[in-house]
């Protein structure tokens, strides 16, 4: 059983981490650039100890869950790697080959001990006081283990992520890349997108004075940690431009078919997407369905 683990990286997801283990009575010595994410950790009960540098955090612990922007993983295992941390080491990257990629620069290979994670959580809110253990409870976690990774570093961090209330799926890093540019990366741009079009109208105020339900659920994500995003954007820019690539071809040929009148291929276009839609919810529902312990609906 888990009983000592080392958040690095003391955000959203890292506090979500640390508050939900702290609930099983596991002990859970935080590290952060930010000291005052630190403090408030503290404070709201997020973590036990708020360590001084990353080898500090990491003394003594079993696991390591890395909770860092993408672009902040390298000095992060540069650290370690000092520190001759030999425990089990996972991260919440939201993209997964550039983080396999730093730890080839850092260590020369993908230590066997290293398990890549996901978990497909979150909020438009960010920061350590946004944090909730509940969190990842009825959400997807993606584990993209390599033929070498170790297959008992993969139970535990699958266990971990479980006792978070998490389902646990194990795919390809390509495969998860390629998947979150479809339905995370594409969808948080183009509301980024949008939103800035919108602000930068001569009357912005006034159109979201009048906004309705529709705008405000489609750019709530637009709120989300921009420092986060663009380093999503940049690491999984071959994914991401692919899919929206094929997107921009899609509303030009949309916009031909208004432009042009055609009623029936404008109805036909909503009718397949209303059905998408419509299965998409299906499958929330199901996986939002209380189960039994034993697993049952």
């Amino acid at each position: 059983m888990l009983k000592r683990a080392a958040v690095i990286g003391l955000g959203l997801i890292g506090g979500s981490v640390g508050l939900g283990l702290l609930r099983q009575n596991i002990h859970v010595t935080a590290f952060d650039q930010n000291s005052k994410s630190l403090s408030q950790g503290i404070e709201l009960g997020v973590i036990d100890v708020a360590a001084g540098s990353v080898a500090e955090a990491v003394a003594g612990a079993e696991l390591v869950i890395l909770a860092v922007p993408v672009l902040a993983v390298g000095g992060i295992l540069e650290a370690l790697k000092v520190a001759n941390f030999q425990g089990v080491i996972t991260d919440v990257g939201s993209v997964k080959h550039p983080v396999l990629q730093k730890f080839i620069d850092v260590f020369g290979e993908v230590p066997a001990q290293f398990v890549p994670g996901h978990p497909i959580a979150g909020s438009e809110q960010h920061g350590v006081t946004a944090a909730n253990g509940d969190l990842f409870r009825a959400h997807r976690v993606l584990l993209t283990p390599l033929a070498h990774t170790n297959a008992d570093a993969t139970e535990q961090v699958s266990e971990l992520w479980r006792s978070l209330g998490a389902d646990v799926s194990l795919m390809t890093a390509d495969h998860h890349d390629s998947i979150l540019a479809q339905t995370s990366h594409l969808p948080h741009l183009l509301a980024y997108a949008l939103i800035d079009t919108l602000s930068v109208q001569g009357d912005s105020l006034e159109i979201f004075e009048y906004a309705a339900g529709g705008l405000r659920d489609f750019s709530r994500i637009a709120a989300s940690d921009p420092t986060m995003w663009r380093d999503i954007f940049m690491s999984n820019r071959t994914a991401l431009l692919s899919i929206l690539d094929q997107y921009t071809g899609e509303l030009q040929d949309l916009r031909r078919t208004i432009d042009t009148g055609d009623s029936e291929a404008l109805f036909a276009m909503l009718s397949r997407s209303k059905t998408a839609r419509d299965h998409f919810s299906d499958l929330l529902q199901k996986r939002q369905k209380p189960t039994s312990p034993g697993g049952k609906p």
